[in-house]
């Protein structure tokens, strides 16, 4: 029977995971998420016609108890932005973490990426990247070109990938990754760096999202908390500006607002993601550190960082 399973399931099904959630359950899912992305992603983001169809089923029992179901589904919301998480990263700490060039455990990392699930950055083999066409984009009804830019990183994920979607994928060098992630950057895309327990707890790829394709952020948008925040926030030298309103239009996340006085930042609502900085013809804005959002992933820190010694 092992014939029948290809070498990057059975290395997926024999892969350890480093956050100690080795359920069958959770490594089925893990399969399947891999295994079919474009049907997962447009069932979670409501775009496939299954999707809508259950929608249409569950509305008839929603009128008899909406208040309970409304309370479920934010409910359902938290559990599934606490399985699935995306690190925003300025377009520079993306191209780091892409090119690391030998195989990285970086331990606990709770106090730098507060996420729930995603406790460790693991990566076996890093040099082998491969290109998959989004699933986002692919099940948009007017998706955002090129489509091949989500970029999976490191084994088993990448062999994975690049043998069950053998169409939509391509394996690419890090210099041309991160080629991908400049052209995304300058398109106004937003680099995340992206974790779920079903993928063994890891860090596992970095997708080039648009606001209008990208599932995370339109969940980001409606309250789900899927996304976190590059540690970073726009700051406006006023005395640089030029009043043109390019920032404002550039924003994915719609953290920039112009007034008569000019552009106002929304330390809330900036992510820190940086594309406004380069967009800005007067180079009037920077990326500075905020006390109260979470702490950045500093890839050369963290890789530099040095692990205490066991106590004799």
């Amino acid at each position: 029977m092992k014939k029948w399973i290809q070498p990057s399931t059975r290395a997926f099904f024999t892969e350890k995971p480093r956050d100690g959630n080795d359920r069958l359950v959770s490594r089925l899912h893990g399969y399947v998420y891999g295994r079919w992305p474009y049907f997962y992603i447009s069932m979670a983001t409501g775009r496939h016609a299954l999707a809508k169809y259950v929608s249409k089923m569950l509305a008839f029992a929603r009128m008899f108890s909406r208040a309970d179901r409304s309370r479920a589904r934010a409910r359902a919301g938290i559990r599934f932005a606490n399985r699935y998480h995306g690190k925003v990263m300025p377009v520079q700490e993306a191209g780091r973490l892409i090119q690391i060039n030998k195989s990285v455990d970086l331990g606990d990392l709770e106090q730098i990426i507060p996420y729930e699930r995603a406790r460790r950055i693991v990566l076996n083999n890093p040099g082998h990247i491969v290109a998959l066409q989004c699933p986002c984009r692919a099940s948009s009804p007017n998706p955002c070109e090129p489509q091949q830019v989500c970029l999976i990183a490191g084994e088993p994920f990448a062999g994975f990938i690049l043998e069950h979607h053998p169409g939509k994928a391509r394996s690419v060098s890090p210099q041309e990754a991160c080629r991908i992630l400049e052209q995304e950057h300058a398109r106004g895309h937003v680099q995340h760096a992206f974790f779920k327990d079903a993928m063994l707890g890891r860090f596992y790829a970095i997708c080039n999202c648009c606001s209008c394709c990208c599932g995370a952020m339109q969940a980001h948008r409606n309250g789900v908390p899927m996304l976190a925040s590059s540690g970073y926030v726009a700051e406006l030298d006023q005395e640089l500006c030029i009043q043109c309103g390019e920032c404002a239009d550039i924003c994915p996340f719609q953290a920039i607002t112009i007034s008569g006085e000019g552009p106002d930042v929304s330390q809330d609502s900036c992510m820190g993601c940086g594309v406004c900085v380069n967009r800005c013809p007067a180079q009037g804005l920077e990326l500075k550190r905020h006390k109260d959002k979470c702490p950045p992933l500093d890839v050369d820190g963290l890789l530099n960082r040095r692990r205490p010694q066991p106590r004799q």
